[in-house]
C-alpha cells in the first residue's frame, strides 16, 4: 500500500476518536486521526469539565483533549489536522480525501466527526461561548448555582434543560419565539409547574452582552426582542442556555450510512458497527440522547475493539 496508507482511519476527534485511537492503536495497528476543524472535538469550547471521573478537581476542556491527544500518540497513533471532505465505501481499501484532494486510504474506519449544537448567531454568541453562554446544561448547570439564567427554545430538550437547571440556579427563565410550545404537553406542563421556572414568550434573543476585562469575559445581559411589538429591552442574565437541539456532523456520509432524519448515524444494536461493513461510527454522531464527553469515549472504546476483530475476521492477523 501507498504511504498514505493505515489500518484504521478516525475522522473526528474529541473524546470518542481519541479514545478509539488510543485503544486501536494500543492493539498494534496503525491509527491516523483526521482531527477536522475543531481538534479535540466540542470539549475545546468548554471552559471547565467537572463530570468525567479521573478529573478530582477539573480539568479545562482543552487541557482535557490535549490530554487525551498525547495519550493516544504514546502507543503510536497519529494525527492529521486536516478535514475529509469526501469518501468512498464502495470499495476496500477504502478512500478518502481531503479538502485539497489528497487521497488516503484505510482498511477500516471509524466515523467520530460529532455533533454540533444549533446556535442562534447572534452578536456576543461566540465571544461568550463558555462565559456564561453554554449549549448543555448537564454539563456547565453546577456553574450556576443560586444565580438567574435562560434557557433559549421551545422544544423538549429547553424543556428539559429549564427543569434540570432549576436544581442549580435560583431562577430559571424559558425564552421562546411563539407562544406555543414544540415541546410535549407533559415537558411544558411540568415547566408550568415549577414554581422556579417563568416563561418569556413571543420574545427571540438578539444579542448577549457582558464584560471583557483583560480577558476575563462575562455574560451580565442578554438583548431581548418582542416578536409582537419588536421592542427590545435588555435584561441581566447570569447564564443563557441555547437549547434549540443539535446536528450531528455527518453530512459527508449523507446516502451512504444509514443514518436517522435528523442525521445521526444508526449503529447496529449495541455495538458501533454501521450498515457498511468495516465502517464504523461512536461518540455524537450517532448519539442523540447521551451526548457526554464520558459516553462518547465508552463508544470510541466499543468502535475500536469492534474494528480490531473485524479486521482480524477479514484479514486474518491484524499486525
Amino acid at each position: 500500500m501507498g504511504q498514505n496508507h493505515s489500518t484504521i482511519a478516525i475522522i473526528g476527534s474529541g473524546p470518542a476518536g481519541f479514545t478509539a485511537a488510543l485503544y486501536a492503536s494500543r492493539a498494534n495497528l496503525d491509527v491516523v486521526i483526521f482531527e477536522g476543524l475543531q481538534p479535540g472535538g466540542q470539549l475545546t469550547i468548554t471552559t471547565e469539565v467537572e463530570n468525567y471521573p479521573g478529573f478530582e478537581h477539573g480539568i479545562m476542556g482543552p487541557e482535557m483533549m490535549e490530554v487525551f491527544r498525547k495519550q493516544a500518540h504514546r502507543f503510536g497513533a497519529r494525527s492529521i489536522y486536516e478535514l475529509i471532505s469526501r469518501v468512498d465505501f464502495s470499495k476496500r481499501p477504502f478512500t478518502l480525501w481531503n479538502e485539497k484532494g489528497t487521497e488516503y486510504t484505510a482498511d477500516a474506519v471509524i466515523v467520530a466527526t460529532g455533533a454540533s449544537a444549533k446556535l442562534l448567531g447572534v452578536p456576543g454568541e461566540q465571544e461568550f461561548m463558555g462565559f456564561g453562554v453554554s449549549a448543555c446544561a448537564t454539563c456547565d448547570g453546577f456553574f450556576f448555582r443560586g444565580l438567574h439564567v435562560y434557557v433559549i427554545g421551545g422544544g423538549d430538550t429547553a424543556m428539559e434543560e429549564a427543569n434540570y437547571l432549576t436544581r442549580f440556579a435560583e431562577h430559571v427563565t424559558v425564552v421562546h419565539r411563539r407562544e406555543e410550545f414544540r415541546a410535549s404537553k407533559i415537558m411544558v406542563d411540568r415547566v408550568k409547574a415549577n414554581p422556579k421556572i417563568s416563561l418569556m414568550l413571543n420574545s427571540v434573543v438578539e444579542e448577549y452582552v457582558g464584560t471583557n476585562d483583560n480577558g476575563a469575559k462575562k455574560l451580565t445581559h442578554i438583548r431581548v426582542k418582542d416578536t409582537q411589538t419588536g421592542v427590545e429591552r435588555l435584561v441581566e442574565a447570569d447564564g443563557a442556555f441555547v437549547a434549540i437541539g443539535h446536528q450531528p456532523n455527518t453530512s459527508l456520509f449523507t446516502n451512504l450510512i444509514d443514518m436517522d432524519q435528523t442525521g445521526y448515524i444508526q449503529t447496529q444494536g449495541k455495538s458501533s458497527y454501521t450498515n457498511i461493513p468495516g465502517v464504523f461510527a461512536c461518540g455524537d454522531a450517532q448519539d442523540s440522547v447521551y451526548r457526554q464527553a464520558i459516553t462518547a469515549a465508552g463508544s470510541g472504546c466499543m468502535a475500536a475493539i469492534d474494528a480490531e476483530r473485524w479486521l482480524e475476521a477479514v484479514h486474518g492477523s491484524t499486525h
